[in-house]
């Protein structure tokens, strides 16, 4: 169960092979959803107004 080990995720990466513990098509959809959730989150940040900030009241 180690970088050797061809059935598992670990091994298939070390061998740089795609199989049924490492499907290329499931590994892609994954990240695109990772990435639209990112711009998501950006565009949700930038939209809130900024406050101005108060100043000191000089005494």
């Amino acid at each position: 169960m180690g970088r050797g080990d061809k059935k598992s995720k670990k091994g298939k990466r070390s061998i740089g092979s795609f199989g049924v513990s490492r499907n290329k098509n499931k590994i892609k959809a994954r990240l695109k959803r990772v990435a639209s959730k990112k711009t998501e989150a950006a565009v949700t940040v930038e939209a809130k107004p900024k406050r101005a900030s108060r100043k000191k009241a000089e005494a």
